[in-house]
């Protein structure tokens, strides 16, 4: 087994041409800042560089995968979003480069020249699922779920991976509703590889690598630059490029605005529970919040 490093966010470790990359910030659900954004191709980089790596696993430490932006302490505070520009008055190209930034990150996964499989245990939500799907495939505990609540308001999944994964219909009932799902129901969907009971994800897991990891390194790269680059050849990067200008929009509309403030004013917790309530976000303004601007 070898060890490369170090990272400040991540475990990494080879065995028998696997690498396993864990995201390792499990006091906060593994929730992403932009310093763990940016180290993320770092760690990828350095397992596609290995000639002793043929398979990259990607995972989470503690209780799930990745819980997306670490977003409570700047909803519930005036501080800086993780990866976008909030200060009002807004400027849109400072927040797109940002974001942009973060999207590149997460894509590095994708441009890899090595099958990446992440590993959902938990939960993989927001920009956690963002991430989970730049991967080549995914397998989930069939308890674990996966989805963008944000879509309901305060977000867009700037690498738009759902449709890409899902086509039209299923890709729009998910940014529609915001739903999760669980790794039984992204099964069905055709979403990820394979669902299976939480106590046999790690068997599962282990019996996909060894059946890629006897494939030599440039059968595995071909392979997967020949698929990319048809989904690539549809305008993804225009699709990804609208996502994340709009994922800014979304965090500066007047309904993003009340949920940025409802969040302080009653916690991030409970402000997430009305925006998933069904009730219309106009309904929980204050009476002193214009839908014409921010007061």
């Amino acid at each position: 087994m070898a060890e490369s490093g170090p990272y400040q966010y991540f475990l990494y470790e080879v065995n028998d041409r696997v690498a396993t990359i864990t995201f390792n910030r499990p006091e906060r659900l593994n929730a992403i800042t932009f310093e763990l954004a940016r180290e993320l191709p770092r760690v990828i980089d350095a397992a596609a560089a290995d000639p002793e790596v043929h398979v990259i696993v990607l995972q989470g430490a503690g209780k799930g995968f990745c819980g997306g932006y670490d977003l409570q302490e700047y909803a519930e505070q005036q501080s800086e979003h993780p990866c976008g520009q909030d200060e009002m008055p807004w400027d849109q190209t400072a927040d797109f480069q940002a974001m942009w930034e973060c999207t590149q990150h997460y894509m590095s996964i994708w441009r890899c020249n090595k099958p990446v499989i992440a590993k959902v245990h938990g939960a993989a939500v927001a920009g956690g699922s963002d991430i989970a799907l730049c991967c080549d495939m995914i397998l989930m505990a069939d308890d674990a779920r996966i989805g963008y609540p944000p879509t309901r308001v305060w977000g867009i999944p700037t690498t738009m991976m759902w449709v890409y994964r899902l086509g039209i219909e299923q890709a729009k009932r998910m940014l529609f509703t915001g739903d999760l799902v669980s790794g039984k129901e992204a099964e069905t969907m055709g979403l990820i590889q394979q669902s299976v009971p939480a106590n046999e994800l790690d068997t599962a897991v282990q019996a996909l690598c060894d059946r890629i990891k006897g494939v030599p390194r440039n059968q595995l790269m071909m392979s997967k630059m020949v698929v990319n680059q048809a989904y690539e050849a549809m305008g993804m990067a225009n699709t990804q490029r609208f996502a994340t200008l709009f994922d800014g929009f979304a965090r500066h509309s007047p309904e993003g605005k009340w949920f940025e403030e409802r969040a302080r004013d009653v916690g991030y917790k409970q402000a997430v529970a009305e925006r998933d309530s069904g009730e219309p976000i106009a309904e929980g303004r204050s009476k002193d919040f214009s839908p014409f601007g921010i007061r």
